[in-house]
C-alpha cells in the first residue's frame, strides 16, 4: 500500500513552528513511521537539500495535491490531478530537525505548487505514529491537469534553473557603458525639430493638466482691476489689501464730509458707534487669541483689556467696543476722566457700559500695575488738539507706554507729530487717514456707508472687504 503513493505531490503542514512543506513522495516507511519528500519546498522557497524526511508525530495535516498511482505511472503527462485530501495526524509534538541528503535520480514530473518541508523526529521515537492513509479521490483537471498549460507555467516559474545565476553579481558599469547618451539626446533633439503638425498633435496628447488652487476659478473671467477706489483729493499715501486691491488714504476734511453725508441719509452717530464697537471688538477678540483663549474650559485665564477713553466721540467709540468685549466674558477696565459736561453720545455709552461686568475708573492710579493683555487707546480727538497738554492725558499715555502691553488705537487723529501712545495696531474707519506712525499695522473696518454715499462726495468706491468687516492694509 505504501508504494501506491510514491510519486504523489503532497503538502504537509507541521504547525506554526516548522511551517508547511510540499514535494513529491519518495519513500513511506511503516516501521519508523516516516515519510520522505524529494525536491521539497519550505513555505514556498526551494530547500537546499534534495530530500527531507518527516516523522508522523510532527505532521499536523497532509494534503494530496497530485496523486501518481504506481500502476498507471508510465509518464508524467498521464498523472491525474485529484482534490486535496487532508490527513490529520494523531497529535502535535515538538521535535528536532534533522535533514537527510539523498542522491536522487531523475527529477519527478513537477511540483505544482511551492512545497514546505519539516523536521524529522528520531527514528526510534516511541511516540511516533504511522501516517494515516487516505483514499485517493478522482479529481477534475485542477491546475490544468498534469500536462496542461498551467503545469507548463508552473514548471517555467518554479522549476529547476530559476536560481542558476543568483550568485553572479550584476555588472552595473558594463551595462552603463552600453548606454550611448549622445545618440539618445540627439534623437530627442531630432524629435523636437519635427514639423509643427506633429508637435501640435503630440502637445495635445501629452499636455499636462493645469492644477488650480482652492481659491482659483477654472473658467476664465474678466481681468482683475486692482484700483477700484479713486478719490478726488489724494491723501498722500496708498495701501493695498491682501488681495492686491489699492486703497488710497483721504484727508480729514474729505473723511468728515463722507461721515456727514452718511448721517444725512440715516447713518446716525448712534448707529455708527454701534458698528465701530462691533468691528473693533471683533478685532480685539482676535488679537486676544480668539477661540484658543476664550473657551468655557479656560475661564480661569480670562483676558484683561484696559480702555483709555476721552470725553469725545472717539472715546464713545472705545466705550462701545468695551461693552461688547465685556459681553464676551472679557475683563474690561474703562478709564474715563471726570468731566462736568460730556457729549451726549459719551453719556449714553457710559450708561450702557455700566450695565455690564466691566469696571470704570477715573484715575490712573486705579489702573493695574502689572501688564494686561491689551490696551485700547481712544484718547485722541480730531477737533481738539489741546487735550494732549492736559495732565490726565499725559498720565494715561505714560501708563500705556510703561505697561508693556500691546496697544490698539481706534481712529487716531492726524498729526505731523509723533503719537503720544505707541500703538502696535491702528483701526481706521471707512477709508484710512494719512498716519505718521510707520511701525503701526493699519487695519480698516467697514462702518456700513453705502456705495452711492461715496459717490455723492466724489469717491468712486468698490468695497475691498470681501467677506470680512475688518481687513489689514499694507503700504503700497
Amino acid at each position: 500500500m505504501a508504494s501506491d503513493w510514491l510519486g504523489s505531490v503532497v503538502s504537509i503542514n507541521c504547525g506554526l513552528t516548522l511551517g508547511v512543506y510540499q514535494g513529491e513522495v519518495s519513500c513511506v516507511d511503516h516501521a519508523s513511521q516516516t515519510i520522505s519528500l524529494r525536491q521539497p519546498y519550505h513555505n514556498g522557497v526551494r530547500c537546499p537539500v534534495p530530500e527531507v524526511t518527516f516523522s508522523a508525530m510532527d505532521i499536523k495535516e497532509l494534503k494530496f495535491l497530485d496523486i501518481q498511482n504506481t500502476v498507471s505511472k508510465p509518464s508524467c503527462a498521464q498523472g491525474a490531478a485529484t482534490e486535496p485530501v487532508s490527513v490529520p495526524s494523531g497529535r502535535p509534538a515538538q521535535s528536532n530537525r534533522t535533514t537527510q541528503s539523498h542522491a536522487t535520480s531523475s527529477s519527478s514530473c513537477s511540483s505544482a505548487a511551492p512545497i514546505t518541508i519539516l523536521r524529522r523526529a528520531p527514528a526510534g521515537s516511541s511516540n511516533s505514529r504511522g501516517v494515516t492513509q487516505a483514499t485517493p479521490k478522482k479529481n477534475g483537471l485542477r491546475n490544468g491537469g498534469a500536462g496542461g498549460p498551467m503545469r507548463a507555467k508552473d514548471d517555467e516559474c518554479f522549476g529547476d534553473g530559476t536560481d542558476e545565476d543568483l550568485d553572479t553579481d550584476f555588472d552595473f558599469e558594463g551595462n552603463l557603458a552600453l548606454f550611448d547618451k549622445a545618440a539618445v539626446f540627439s534623437q530627442i533633439e531630432g524629435t523636437n525639430n519635427h514639423s509643427n503638425r506633429t508637435q501640435h498633435h503630440s502637445s495635445q496628447a501629452e499636455q499636462k493638466p493645469v492644477s488650480y488652487r482652492h481659491d482659483e476659478n477654472i473658467l476664465q473671467g474678466k481681468p482683475v482691476i486692482f484700483r477700484q477706489i479713486t478719490v478726488p483729493q489724494h491723501g498722500g499715501k496708498e495701501y493695498c489689501t491682501d488681495a492686491g486691491l489699492v486703497v488710497p488714504s483721504v484727508s480729514y476734511e474729505l473723511h468728515q464730509r463722507l461721515l456727514a453725508a452718511a448721517e444725512r441719509w440715516g447713518l446716525s452717530v448712534e448707529r455708527r458707534l454701534e458698528m465701530i464697537g462691533v468691528c473693533a471688538s471683533q478685532m480685539a477678540l482676535t488679537l486676544l487669541g480668539g477661540p484658543n483663549r476664550l473657551t468655557p474650559k479656560n475661564v480661569h485665564q480670562r483676558p484683561t483689556v484696559v480702555l483709555l477713553c476721552g470725553p469725545h466721540i472717539q472715546g464713545a467709540q472705545g466705550i462701545s467696543c468695551g461693552r461688547h468685549l465685556a459681553n464676551h466674558e472679557v475683563e474690561v477696565i474703562l478709564f474715563l476722566p471726570n468731566f462736568l459736561k460730556m457729549q451726549e453720545s459719551v453719556t449714553s455709552e457710559v450708561n450702557l457700559y455700566s450695565r455690564t461686568s466691566g469696571k470704570q475708573v477715573s484715575s490712573v492710579k486705579d489702573l493695574p500695575a502689572s501688564p494686561v493683555d491689551l490696551v485700547i487707546n481712544c484718547l485722541d480727538c480730531h477737533e481738539n488738539r489741546l487735550l494732549r497738554e492736559q495732565s490726565w492725558y499725559k498720565s494715561a499715555a505714560d501708563w500705556a507706554n510703561q505697561n508693556r502691553a500691546p496697544v490698539l488705537s481706534i481712529d487716531p487723529s492726524v498729526s505731523e507729530q509723533h503719537q503720544p501712545v505707541q500703538a502696535k495696531w491702528t483701526l481706521s474707519l471707512g477709508l484710512p487717514l494719512l498716519l505718521t506712525e510707520a511701525e503701526s499695522r493699519v487695519y480698516l473696518c467697514d462702518i456700513g456707508i453705502p456705495k452711492q454715499v461715496f459717490q455723492e462726495v466724489g469717491i468712486r468706491y468698490h468695497s475691498p472687504f470681501g467677506c470680512k468687516f475688518v481687513i489689514p492694509l499694507h503700504s503700497a
